[in-house]
Protein backbone atom coordinates (compact mmCIF):
# COMPACT_ATOMS: atom_id res chain seq x y z
CA UNK A 1 0.00 0.00 0.00
CA UNK A 2 1.23 3.46 -0.92
CA UNK A 3 2.07 5.52 2.14
CA UNK A 4 1.57 9.27 2.18
CA UNK A 5 4.42 11.26 3.73
CA UNK A 6 2.85 13.60 6.29
CA UNK A 7 4.20 16.85 7.66
CA UNK A 8 2.80 18.38 10.86
CA UNK A 9 2.69 22.17 10.89
CA UNK A 10 2.95 22.95 14.57
CA UNK A 11 3.42 21.23 17.91
CA UNK A 12 -0.10 21.69 19.29
CA UNK A 13 -1.43 19.32 21.93
CA UNK A 14 -4.09 17.92 19.59
CA UNK A 15 -1.29 16.78 17.28
CA UNK A 16 0.41 15.03 20.20
CA UNK A 17 -2.56 13.14 21.63
CA UNK A 18 -4.75 12.69 18.58
CA UNK A 19 -3.47 13.14 15.04
CA UNK A 20 0.11 11.90 15.37
CA UNK A 21 -1.12 8.63 16.97
CA UNK A 22 -3.70 8.46 14.18
CA UNK A 23 -1.00 8.77 11.52
CA UNK A 24 1.11 6.11 13.25
CA UNK A 25 -1.87 3.72 13.24
CA UNK A 26 -2.94 4.45 9.68
CA UNK A 27 -1.95 1.84 7.13
CA UNK A 28 -1.46 4.33 4.30
CA UNK A 29 0.42 7.09 6.17
CA UNK A 30 3.98 7.82 7.27
CA UNK A 31 5.17 10.34 9.87
CA UNK A 32 7.77 12.28 7.94
CA UNK A 33 8.32 15.86 9.14
CA UNK A 34 7.42 18.14 12.05
CA UNK A 35 7.78 21.92 12.17
CA UNK A 36 7.56 24.30 15.11
CA UNK A 37 8.39 27.91 15.84
CA UNK A 38 10.57 26.52 18.64
CA UNK A 39 13.26 24.29 17.01
CA UNK A 40 14.00 22.54 20.31
CA UNK A 41 10.36 21.54 20.73
CA UNK A 42 10.19 20.33 17.14
CA UNK A 43 13.28 18.19 17.74
CA UNK A 44 11.74 16.75 20.90
CA UNK A 45 8.70 15.71 18.85
CA UNK A 46 11.04 14.19 16.27
CA UNK A 47 12.76 12.06 18.89
CA UNK A 48 9.57 11.14 20.73
CA UNK A 49 7.48 10.10 17.73
CA UNK A 50 10.09 9.07 15.16
CA UNK A 51 9.77 11.81 12.54
CA UNK A 52 12.46 11.69 9.88
CA UNK A 53 12.88 15.47 9.84
CA UNK A 54 12.28 18.43 12.17
CA UNK A 55 12.11 22.04 11.04
CA UNK A 56 12.32 25.28 12.97
CA UNK A 57 9.92 27.09 10.66
CA UNK A 58 6.67 26.28 8.87
CA UNK A 59 8.03 27.56 5.55
CA UNK A 60 10.85 24.98 5.58
CA UNK A 61 8.43 22.09 6.00
CA UNK A 62 6.11 23.35 3.26
CA UNK A 63 9.10 23.73 0.92
CA UNK A 64 10.22 20.12 1.47
CA UNK A 65 9.45 18.33 -1.82
CA UNK A 66 9.02 14.97 -0.06
CA UNK A 67 6.10 16.21 2.08
CA UNK A 68 2.91 15.13 0.33
CA UNK A 69 0.28 16.07 2.89
CA UNK A 70 0.24 18.62 5.70
CA UNK A 71 -1.77 18.58 8.90
CA UNK A 72 -2.44 22.04 10.37
CA UNK A 73 -3.41 22.29 14.08
CA UNK A 74 -2.52 25.97 14.48
CA UNK A 75 -4.71 28.58 16.22
CA UNK A 76 -7.79 29.45 14.17
CA UNK A 77 -6.60 32.89 13.04
CA UNK A 78 -3.58 31.29 11.30
CA UNK A 79 -5.50 28.76 9.22
CA UNK A 80 -6.08 30.95 6.16
CA UNK A 81 -2.41 31.93 5.82
CA UNK A 82 -0.86 28.51 6.28
CA UNK A 83 -3.51 26.45 4.51
CA UNK A 84 -3.08 28.76 1.52
CA UNK A 85 0.72 28.51 1.64
CA UNK A 86 0.59 24.71 1.76
CA UNK A 87 -1.95 24.45 -1.05
CA UNK A 88 0.06 26.77 -3.31
CA UNK A 89 3.06 24.49 -2.73
CA UNK A 90 0.97 21.55 -4.02
CA UNK A 91 0.51 19.93 -0.62
CA UNK A 92 -2.71 18.17 0.30
CA UNK A 93 -4.04 19.64 3.53
CA UNK A 94 -5.95 18.40 6.56
CA UNK A 95 -6.77 21.45 8.68
CA UNK A 96 -8.17 21.40 12.18
CA UNK A 97 -11.69 22.62 12.72
CA UNK A 98 -12.91 25.23 12.28
CA UNK A 99 -11.22 25.50 8.90
CA UNK A 100 -12.01 29.19 8.62
CA UNK A 101 -13.22 32.14 10.66
CA UNK A 102 -16.04 32.69 8.17
CA UNK A 103 -17.56 31.21 5.04
CA UNK A 104 -15.73 33.63 2.73
CA UNK A 105 -12.36 32.38 4.00
CA UNK A 106 -13.47 28.76 3.55
CA UNK A 107 -14.56 29.42 -0.03
CA UNK A 108 -11.25 31.13 -0.75
CA UNK A 109 -9.25 28.15 0.58
CA UNK A 110 -11.25 25.59 -1.40
CA UNK A 111 -10.81 27.69 -4.54
CA UNK A 112 -7.05 27.68 -3.97
CA UNK A 113 -7.08 23.89 -3.50
CA UNK A 114 -8.95 23.41 -6.78
CA UNK A 115 -6.61 25.76 -8.64
CA UNK A 116 -3.59 23.76 -7.45
CA UNK A 117 -5.06 20.30 -7.97
CA UNK A 118 -4.78 19.17 -4.36
CA UNK A 119 -7.18 18.06 -1.64
CA UNK A 120 -8.23 20.17 1.31
CA UNK A 121 -10.30 18.58 4.08
CA UNK A 122 -11.54 20.01 7.36
CA UNK A 123 -10.61 17.85 10.35
CA UNK A 124 -13.77 16.58 12.01
CA UNK A 125 -12.41 13.18 12.97
CA UNK A 126 -15.62 12.15 14.73
CA UNK A 127 -17.58 12.33 11.46
CA UNK A 128 -15.46 9.44 10.15
CA UNK A 129 -16.61 7.23 13.03
CA UNK A 130 -18.90 4.23 12.47
CA UNK A 131 -20.85 5.65 15.43
CA UNK A 132 -22.11 8.52 13.27
CA UNK A 133 -22.57 6.22 10.28
CA UNK A 134 -24.78 3.92 12.35
CA UNK A 135 -26.76 6.84 13.77
CA UNK A 136 -27.60 7.97 10.25
CA UNK A 137 -28.47 4.43 9.22
CA UNK A 138 -30.89 4.03 12.13
CA UNK A 139 -32.52 7.37 11.40
CA UNK A 140 -32.83 6.61 7.68
CA UNK A 141 -34.35 3.20 8.47
CA UNK A 142 -37.32 4.89 10.16
CA UNK A 143 -36.73 3.11 13.46
CA UNK A 144 -37.82 6.28 15.31
CA UNK A 145 -40.09 7.54 12.54
CA UNK A 146 -39.74 11.00 11.05
CA UNK A 147 -37.22 13.15 12.91
CA UNK A 148 -38.72 16.39 14.18
CA UNK A 149 -36.22 17.63 16.81
CA UNK A 150 -32.50 17.29 17.54
CA UNK A 151 -30.68 18.58 20.59
CA UNK A 152 -26.90 18.65 21.01
CA UNK A 153 -24.77 19.83 23.92
CA UNK A 154 -21.01 20.13 24.39
CA UNK A 155 -19.85 21.86 27.56
CA UNK A 156 -16.28 21.69 28.72
CA UNK A 157 -13.76 23.30 31.05
CA UNK A 158 -12.68 26.89 31.30
CA UNK A 159 -9.04 27.77 30.78
CA UNK A 160 -6.70 30.07 32.69
CA UNK A 161 -4.40 30.67 29.72
CA UNK A 162 -5.33 29.50 26.24
CA UNK A 163 -5.69 30.97 22.75
CA UNK A 164 -9.35 29.93 22.87
CA UNK A 165 -9.96 32.75 25.34
CA UNK A 166 -8.73 35.43 22.93
CA UNK A 167 -10.87 36.90 20.16
CA UNK A 168 -7.86 37.91 18.04
CA UNK A 169 -6.84 34.23 17.81
CA UNK A 170 -10.28 33.05 16.75
CA UNK A 171 -11.23 31.93 20.23
CA UNK A 172 -14.57 31.37 21.88
CA UNK A 173 -17.00 28.54 22.50
CA UNK A 174 -18.70 28.74 19.09
CA UNK A 175 -15.49 28.21 17.14
CA UNK A 176 -14.09 25.62 19.56
CA UNK A 177 -17.19 23.63 20.55
CA UNK A 178 -20.19 24.85 18.62
CA UNK A 179 -18.75 23.64 15.33
CA UNK A 180 -19.13 20.08 16.63
CA UNK A 181 -22.81 20.60 17.38
CA UNK A 182 -23.55 22.31 14.08
CA UNK A 183 -21.78 19.64 12.03
CA UNK A 184 -23.61 16.88 13.89
CA UNK A 185 -26.96 18.56 13.29
CA UNK A 186 -26.21 19.24 9.61
CA UNK A 187 -25.09 15.62 9.18
CA UNK A 188 -28.37 14.31 10.57
CA UNK A 189 -30.74 16.83 8.95
CA UNK A 190 -30.91 16.72 5.17
CA UNK A 191 -32.09 20.30 4.75
CA UNK A 192 -31.05 23.94 5.02
CA UNK A 193 -31.78 26.17 8.03
CA UNK A 194 -34.40 28.89 7.49
CA UNK A 195 -34.60 30.39 11.01
CA UNK A 196 -32.07 30.77 13.82
CA UNK A 197 -32.04 32.55 17.16
CA UNK A 198 -29.07 32.55 19.53
CA UNK A 199 -27.84 34.13 22.76
CA UNK A 200 -24.45 34.12 24.46
CA UNK A 201 -22.54 35.03 27.60
CA UNK A 202 -19.29 36.84 26.84
CA UNK A 203 -16.00 36.95 28.71
CA UNK A 204 -14.11 40.11 29.64
CA UNK A 205 -11.84 39.39 26.65
CA UNK A 206 -14.76 39.45 24.22
CA UNK A 207 -15.25 35.77 23.38
CA UNK A 208 -18.43 33.78 23.90
CA UNK A 209 -18.10 31.48 26.88
CA UNK A 210 -21.62 30.07 26.77
CA UNK A 211 -23.84 30.02 23.66
CA UNK A 212 -27.28 28.57 22.97
CA UNK A 213 -29.18 28.46 19.69
CA UNK A 214 -32.44 27.18 18.26
CA UNK A 215 -33.10 26.71 14.57
CA UNK A 216 -35.71 25.47 12.16
CA UNK A 217 -34.92 23.79 8.86
CA UNK A 218 -36.81 24.04 5.58
CA UNK A 219 -38.05 20.45 5.97
CA UNK A 220 -39.66 21.32 9.32
CA UNK A 221 -37.05 19.74 11.61
CA UNK A 222 -36.13 21.85 14.62
CA UNK A 223 -32.81 21.70 16.40
CA UNK A 224 -31.02 23.32 19.31
CA UNK A 225 -27.56 23.30 20.82
CA UNK A 226 -25.90 24.42 24.03
CA UNK A 227 -22.16 24.93 24.28
CA UNK A 228 -19.92 26.38 26.93
CA UNK A 229 -16.46 26.70 28.45
CA UNK A 230 -17.83 27.10 31.95
CA UNK A 231 -16.97 23.97 33.96
CA UNK A 232 -14.32 25.35 36.27
CA UNK A 233 -10.76 26.13 35.24
CA UNK A 234 -8.26 23.61 33.85
CA UNK A 235 -10.36 20.64 34.89
CA UNK A 236 -11.00 17.46 32.90
CA UNK A 237 -14.77 17.83 33.13
CA UNK A 238 -17.04 17.88 30.10
CA UNK A 239 -20.66 17.22 29.24
CA UNK A 240 -21.84 15.75 25.93
CA UNK A 241 -25.40 14.99 24.94
CA UNK A 242 -27.27 14.12 21.75
CA UNK A 243 -31.04 13.64 21.66
CA UNK A 244 -32.98 12.87 18.49
CA UNK A 245 -36.78 12.83 18.67
CA UNK A 246 -38.92 11.19 16.04
CA UNK A 247 -42.60 10.48 15.41
CA UNK A 248 -42.19 6.89 16.65
CA UNK A 249 -39.44 7.16 19.26
CA UNK A 250 -36.11 8.69 20.11
CA UNK A 251 -32.34 8.17 20.24
CA UNK A 252 -30.33 9.25 23.30
CA UNK A 253 -26.57 9.40 23.58
CA UNK A 254 -23.95 10.79 25.94
CA UNK A 255 -20.98 9.60 23.91
CA UNK A 256 -18.20 12.19 23.83
CA UNK A 257 -17.05 13.47 20.46
CA UNK A 258 -14.10 11.54 19.03
CA UNK A 259 -14.43 8.53 21.33
CA UNK A 260 -13.03 5.13 20.42
CA UNK A 261 -13.53 1.65 21.81
CA UNK A 262 -16.93 0.35 22.91
CA UNK A 263 -19.47 3.17 22.51
CA UNK A 264 -23.21 3.16 22.11
CA UNK A 265 -26.54 4.93 22.22
CA UNK A 266 -30.09 4.08 23.26
CA UNK A 267 -32.95 3.63 20.82
CA UNK A 268 -36.50 3.79 22.20
CA UNK A 269 -39.70 3.22 20.23
CA UNK A 270 -43.00 1.37 20.52
CA UNK A 271 -41.14 -1.93 20.81
CA UNK A 272 -39.17 -0.80 23.87
CA UNK A 273 -35.61 0.43 24.40
CA UNK A 274 -32.28 -1.13 23.53
CA UNK A 275 -28.65 -0.06 23.46
CA UNK A 276 -26.83 -0.04 20.15
CA UNK A 277 -23.19 -0.90 20.92
CA UNK A 278 -20.34 -0.32 18.50
CA UNK A 279 -16.62 -1.03 18.43
CA UNK A 280 -15.11 2.22 17.17
CA UNK A 281 -11.49 2.53 15.96
CA UNK A 282 -9.32 5.58 16.57
CA UNK A 283 -11.25 8.38 14.82
CA UNK A 284 -8.09 10.20 13.77
CA UNK A 285 -6.72 7.03 12.15
CA UNK A 286 -9.92 6.79 10.09
CA UNK A 287 -9.61 10.46 9.10
CA UNK A 288 -5.98 10.13 7.98
CA UNK A 289 -6.67 6.94 6.03
CA UNK A 290 -9.66 8.49 4.27
CA UNK A 291 -7.74 11.52 3.04
CA UNK A 292 -4.92 9.16 2.05
CA UNK A 293 -7.32 7.22 -0.18
CA UNK A 294 -8.43 10.48 -1.74
CA UNK A 295 -4.81 11.22 -2.64
CA UNK A 296 -3.89 7.77 -3.95
CA UNK A 297 -7.20 6.46 -5.27
CA UNK A 298 -9.25 9.56 -6.03
CA UNK A 299 -11.83 8.86 -3.33
CA UNK A 300 -14.19 11.75 -2.52
CA UNK A 301 -13.32 13.51 0.77
CA UNK A 302 -15.72 12.48 3.51
CA UNK A 303 -15.89 16.08 4.70
CA UNK A 304 -16.69 17.79 1.40
CA UNK A 305 -16.09 21.45 0.52
CA UNK A 306 -19.85 21.90 0.21
CA UNK A 307 -20.43 20.59 3.73
CA UNK A 308 -17.68 22.71 5.29
CA UNK A 309 -18.91 25.87 3.58
CA UNK A 310 -22.50 25.15 4.60
CA UNK A 311 -21.37 24.72 8.20
CA UNK A 312 -19.24 27.89 8.04
CA UNK A 313 -22.29 29.83 6.87
CA UNK A 314 -24.31 28.46 9.78
CA UNK A 315 -21.59 29.49 12.24
CA UNK A 316 -21.51 32.94 10.60
CA UNK A 317 -25.25 33.24 11.26
CA UNK A 318 -24.87 32.26 14.92
CA UNK A 319 -21.97 34.69 15.48
CA UNK A 320 -23.92 37.52 13.85
CA UNK A 321 -26.96 36.69 15.96
CA UNK A 322 -25.02 36.83 19.24
CA UNK A 323 -23.15 39.98 18.23
CA UNK A 324 -19.67 38.44 18.16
Amino acid sequence: MDKIKWGILGTANIARWATIPGIKQAENAELYAIAGRNPDKANRYKEEFGFEKAYGSYDELIADPDVQAVYIPLPNDLHLKWVTEALKNKKHVLCEKPLALNAAEAEEMYKTAAENGVYLMEAYAYLHSPYVERLKKDIDSGIIGDVDYIESAFITQGYKEDFRLHKEFGGGAMYDLGCYCTTMILTLVNSDPEMLKAVAEFSDLGVDLNTSAIMRFKNGVRASFNIGMILGENTNSRYDRLYIHGSKGCIRSEVEYNQEGCVGYFVCNGDGCFERKLNVPHNYKLEIEQLGRCITDGEKPHITPEFSIKNAKLIDTVLKEIGF
